[in-house]
């Protein structure tokens, strides 16, 4: 039988909040005045962290919640808030008795927006409703709708994923030079991931060839890198059938239309014989 929370004057009952971040790094929190230990995960003392009211529904609306806490805690720091580590981390918040372990969670999502306020931030969630909203109906589209060596693709990421060098940093235009076993122009379209650094953890993606040379990366990086740092690259692909067939030979598992017509054909209409 499950538990009934909060059925007696006294409980021994704390919240907690547990993000998973995309660069593999979680974070656990606590209302309890000192740290907790479950699921293997620590989850710091935070008094500083306020939950709103979670409206949980049984229809398909997605639940709404948000959270606030201050910048006190070094597990959240303004840093990494302005460099995007917790953009689309996988939060869950729940109750946990600090006696005997036992837990529920209340709350399962993602973080959307964050902002942040002087020594305070505020993210709003988003729940798991909301990829109910998604379209799973797939658009006709003279490009490959497949996401590079994902389902689909078909093609294994481990040829294509390369071990980099830092070499030379263009700051100006927010661009790497790199050493690798592949050339820039393979690396556009792909993305970066740090090794080293400030940036540990972080994927970048590499949007094209800097003028200066180098690789532009879509995320701002420190202007200080120094050069030596590692950092695993993978390649890109810009989603054409010439470039499915002739680079990859990969035209069988191609997700598109390339020959379909069209809306200017039907646009068109007669004109009279000159």
């Amino acid at each position: 039988m499950s538990r009934v929370w909060f059925r007696e004057e006294l409980e021994t009952v704390a919240s907690f909040w547990r993000v998973l971040r995309k660069d593999g790094v979680t974070v656990g929190l606590t209302t309890h005045d000192q740290d907790l230990w479950f699921d293997g995960i620590r989850h710091r003392a935070a008094p500083g962290m306020v939950p709103s009211a979670i409206r949980r529904s049984a229809d398909l609306e997605p639940d709404s919640a948000d959270v606030m806490g201050s910048l006190s805690h070094d597990s959240i720091s303004a840093s990494d808030l302005s460099e995007g580590r917790f953009d689309g981390a996988r939060v869950k918040i729940g109750l946990v008795d600090w006696e005997t372990g036992e837990k529920v969670v209340l709350y399962s999502g993602s973080l959307g927006s964050v902002s942040q306020q002087e020594d305070s931030f505020s993210a709003e969630l988003v729940s798991r409703k909301a990829e109910l909203r998604i379209d799973p109906v797939p658009r006709t589209a003279p490009t490959c709708r497949a996401h590079f060596c994902a389902p689909g693709c078909n093609l294994n990421a481990a040829h294509f994923t390369h071990e980099a060098i830092l070499i030379a940093l263009n700051a100006p235009e927010n661009a790497v030079q790199l050493e690798s076993p592949v050339s820039e122009e393979a690396l556009v379209g792909g993305t970066l991931r740090w090794f080293d650094g400030p940036h540990a953890g972080m994927e970048m993606p590499i949007t094209g060839p800097a003028q200066g040379g180098g690789l532009i990366l879509a995320v701002p990086i420190d202007g200080t890198l120094p050069s030596g740092l590692r950092a695993i690259v993978r390649e890109g692909c810009d989603r054409r059938l010439e470039t499915c067939a002739s680079r990859f030979t990969n035209a069988a598992n191609f997700q598109g239309e390339p020959h379909l017509p069209g809306n200017d054909l039907i646009s068109r209409y007669p004109l009279p014989p000159s």
